[in-house]
């Protein structure tokens, strides 16, 4: 049996990415090992698959990021693996070495454009420092793969490399699958039509306009869902205003719990700032969970979320941020009747399983 280690430089526990490409390797024959870190906060994890979570003197900083590499560097040295899987740049350099000692097959999942996330780009030292990495080792991957069609462009490009595309979609799920509805809500959402964010709660990320909208939409709540750099920032936000019982903060939910809380809302919120390339040319997979929930997506007018919701007619895509129009925009979204056909064609052709079938031909 192929043994493969998959690395990230979070806890494990929301990451529903990793956690599809685990199961479908494991499902495949693979003997699957996922290593991450673990924090104070993380909650406990029960998986299909092997397990390793390390606990680090440093959880910020690049005192971080130095100290989670070099302890996975020597950590994959020893691991009997046949093949590396590294998430993300921050997981690089570790599995790049570790596989040119060990020759071993090196893959990698490029789940964003990391030197052009709102909190690196602004940040010019930091930016070339992971910039340089990705100079030093993106021409020397073989095997690579990312989350849609634009990123995957813009790095065969610059590099000359052939990174492939493996989009962040649900498992396909039956028309009659039902979902539960959450238990012991924090507030009584009977009546109310309920607006929902569910991913980091990072800059950039549009929750600031939902908040600041709020006073002009009465009889909405406003979920938010996640954990991030800026949580206590929105929360003063929302004091400031007022609105702490029209703003409901859940802290993070483990994934498997997740699609409930999903299907309760009546408007999926993604909306994001024009803040670098990464977010310009992302395709979240908050959009395909709310796709999988049936419920119509709130969106920035990028042009990797236009392909999905325009060719669907599953929403509404915006670029005025004004809270009047944003107001006025949800309302007529929630008078819109719902494109069931477009629900229907999405959730049969935009799934997990079709995506699959390009990983696992970059694994061949």
């Amino acid at each position: 049996m192929t043994k493969i280690t998959l690395s990230v430089t979070n806890d494990l526990v929301v990451d529903q990415r990793v956690h599809k490409v685990c199961t479908t390797l494991m499902q495949n024959g693979y003997d699957v090992k996922l290593i991450g870190r673990q924090l104070r906060t993380s909650l406990p994890i029960n998986r299909s698959y092997r397990t390793h979570r390390m606990r680090l003197w440093f959880n910020r900083s690049f005192l971080f990021y130095a100290e989670y590499n070099i302890r996975l560097f020597f950590y994959l040295l020893v691991d009997k693996t046949d093949i590396y899987l590294s998430n993300d740049t921050d997981t690089l350099i570790a599995n790049f070495l570790a596989s040119r000692i060990r020759r071993k097959l090196l893959v990698f999942d490029a789940h964003e454009m990391f030197p052009e996330v709102p909190e690196v780009t602004q940040r010019k030292f930091v930016k070339a420092v992971w910039t340089k990495i990705e100079d030093w080792i993106f021409p020397r991957l073989k095997r690579s793969y990312t989350v849609c069609q634009s990123i995957a462009d813009i790095y065969n490009q610059k590099y000359n490399m052939n990174m492939q595309v493996v989009r962040n979609i649900p498992f396909f799920q039956q028309k009659n699958e039902t979902l539960p509805v959450p238990i012991d809500a924090p507030i009584d959402i009977q009546g109310k039509k309920i607006l929902l964010y569910q991913g980091a709660v990072n800059v950039s990320r549009g929750i600031e306009w939902i908040i600041d909208t709020m006073p002009y939409l009465d009889g909405f709540v406003f979920y938010v869902i996640g954990d991030g750099d800026i949580l206590a920032e929105i929360k003063e936000r929302v004091n400031r205003l007022a609105l702490n019982d029209r703003v409901v903060f859940t802290g993070r939910i483990p994934f498997e719990q997740l699609p409930a809380y999903t299907a309760c809302a009546d408007i999926g919120i993604n909306l994001l700032e024009n803040n670098g390339l990464n977010y310009y040319y992302s395709l979240p997979n908050r959009i395909f969970d709310y796709i999988r929930a049936g419920v119509p997506v709130l969106a920035s007018d990028f042009p990797e979320i236009r392909r999905v919701v325009e060719h669907y007619n599953i929403g509404k895509l915006i670029d005025c941020y004004d809270p009047p129009f944003l107001a006025e925009t949800i309302r007529q979204m929630i008078d819109q009747e719902k494109n069931e056909a477009g629900f229907a064609a999405a959730n049969a052709e935009l799934t997990w399983e079709n995506e699959a079938k390009v990983l696992l031909n970059i694994l061949v």
